[in-house]
């Protein structure tokens, strides 16, 4: 009986993986900003549940809620970065402190989160860290570039962090939806207020496409962690799980462009070596 940590379970698949889990018989640290929001699914599971305050940019609720999982339940098994939330804005129209914002809780909390568990991992050469993506960590669209950097982020960190760990008997599974009926694209969605006419054709038009999205995405959430929990009891996991169909046709689209540009481009990139 595995101990979960799950960070951003209010809502969307932090939500839905936290109820899973815990209806299979597994044991749950489940956080939230405001833990009231998380009783319904903490309740009647018992000593197998513990509801937990947790902002991921506080270092000192994350250092706090990681000690306290510890203290009750004696290890965490597997933790599942999944707060994090979308902005939308062209480039030009990002507003800095949102976009800090932005960074601190979809990358710097993510990290914050990871260093105060890997410590207990490591002493027991075991342990699964999840780290929600998006499949907007490997292909970027107007509008959402500022949210793509901080997956990008997530990516990188990620690939790096499954090198290190492996030996050590740690894996890391990057999880990658598409678009998911979870609050991504409507009441968690924030927006620069800044508006600039000449980007009204790209970036405000899919402004405007992806607040249109909320409520008819095509994935299911509940689908998703239940696709979640068979990669954590896999024997084998992937690095990298894309979830839905929309995500597994932007992933393919964007390995056809890396090839091409590849390949097309191929002379002049051997140019560059110094002449024999």
């Amino acid at each position: 009986m595995s101990v979960w940590f799950i960070t951003g379970c209010s809502t969307g698949f932090g939500r839905e993986l936290a109820t899973l889990v815990l209806d299979r018989g597994e044991r749950a640290v489940v956080t939230a900003r405001d833990p009231d929001q998380v009783a319904d699914i903490v309740a009647d599971h018992g000593d197998r549940a513990l509801a937990l305050p947790l902002d991921v940019t506080d270092p000192a609720q994350v250092t706090a809620s990681v000690e306290r999982a510890e203290e009750v339940f004696g290890s965490i098994d597997v933790l599942v970065n999944n707060a994090g939330y979308g902005y939308l804005a062209a480039i030009e129209e990002g507003e800095d402190a949102q976009v800090r914002e932005l960074f601190e809780a979809n990358v710097f909390g993510l990290v914050s989160v990871t260093k105060a568990v890997l410590p207990g991992m490591r002493a027991r050469r075991h342990g699964h860290i999840l780290n929600v993506s998006s499949v907007g960590g490997l292909a970027a669209f107007g509008a959402t570039g500022y949210y793509h950097a901080t997956k990008f982020a997530v990516e990188g960190l990620s690939e790096s962090l499954a090198a290190e760990v492996a030996p050590l008997g740690i894996r890391v599974t990057i999880v990658e939806p598409g678009g998911f009926r979870t609050n991504w694209s409507g009441p968690s969605m924030k927006q620069s207020g800044t508006r600039i006419d000449d980007y009204s054709q790209t970036a405000g038009k899919r402004r405007e496409t992806t607040l249109g999205t909320y409520g008819s995405q095509p994935g299911d959430p509940v689908r998703a962690a239940e696709a979640i929990l068979t990669v954590v009891r896999s024997a084998n996991p992937p690095l990298r799980l894309l979830l839905g169909g929309d995500a597994l046709n932007v992933a393919n689209a964007k390995l056809d462009t890396l090839r091409r540009d590849f390949d097309g481009w191929k002379e002049l990139t051997l140019s560059t070596a110094f002449p024999v």
